[in-house]
């Protein structure tokens, strides 16, 4: 199924199915810049849960690839993907804080979750920004984990 390139708000996923919305966070605790901006202002809850996970008050391992679920609404959460390592620091990150594998690990438990509950998957460019991801690399590995295993993906742009 490929993947639906709309112009609109990822914080406003469309349909009344269940849904999942994707980003990508760091491994440090900074939840700070980007679309975890746009997060808070929508829902507290991403933000609450994403800050107690870092200070190590889950019992899921704070790491790369692990992947929290928040639920936010009736039929809909937040899955927190740890996907970077690090944070930009306004600078040229050599390399940047962008973590491949690490996305894959964690849109493979998206899609684990996703097909136990029939949801859909709504995202911004994840990793694309700040963490200075390339994203026909991140494309490709939505297609092979979420894509290409018959999951109905929305990306968004803002308009």
């Amino acid at each position: 199924m490929p993947v639906n390139y709309v112009r609109g708000d990822a914080t406003q996923p469309i349909g009344s199915e269940n849904r999942i919305i994707t980003h990508c966070c760091n491994d440090q605790g900074y939840w700070n810049a980007g679309f975890v901006k746009a997060l808070s202002q929508r829902w507290p809850e991403p933000e609450r849960a994403y800050r107690r996970w870092a200070t190590g008050l889950e019992t899921l391992p704070f790491a790369l690839g692990n992947v929290q679920f928040v639920r936010v609404a009736a039929g809909l959460c937040v899955a927190n993907i740890i996907g970077q390592s690090g944070i930009a620091n306004g600078r040229l990150n050599h390399p940047p804080p962008v973590r491949y594998e690490a996305i894959r690990k964690g849109l493979e438990r998206v899609r684990q979750l996703a097909l136990t509950h029939t949801a859909t998957i709504h995202m911004p460019r994840m990793a694309a920004g700040l963490a200075g991801g390339n994203w026909q690399t991140i494309a490709k590995i939505i297609d092979d984990e979420l894509s290409n295993h018959g999951l109905q993906v929305t990306v968004y742009d803002l308009k």
